[in-house]
């Protein structure tokens, strides 16, 4: 998968329990630290053949002291192609309470 800012993500199969696991490799950063790829843990609800399902993951980058968590549903387009919606929260460490006002930002992605 390759979203609108140019970041990868391989997602491997997702189990009974609708859980997967994955690699991101982000194509941004607000740090001046290397990229890394970096592991994802998700779930998904149980789809049938008429079902787009809503998902959700969490990446843990490991070159940097925050995580973003994704949230969003699997579409079908009329030509058949299957993109991701997603809604993102990333989170950075502070150093004290007082700059926990800067820490959170939110985003969208799309996946194609």
């Amino acid at each position: 998968w390759i979203n609108d800012l140019g970041s990868n993500m391989t997602i491997g199969a997702v189990n009974s329990k609708g859980e997967f696991t994955g690699s991101y490799h982000t194509a941004v950063t607000a740090t001046t630290n290397k990229i890394q790829m970096s592991p994802l843990q998700g779930s998904q609800h149980p789809t049938n053949q008429k079902s787009q399902p809503t998902f959700g993951f969490t990446v843990n980058w490991k070159f940097s002291d925050s995580i973003t968590v994704f949230t969003g549903q699997c579409f079908v387009d009329e030509e058949g192609k299957e993109i991701l919606r997603t809604m993102w929260l990333l989170r950075s460490h502070v150093d004290n309470i007082n700059n926990d006002w800067k820490a959170t930002r939110v985003g969208t992605n799309v996946f194609t």
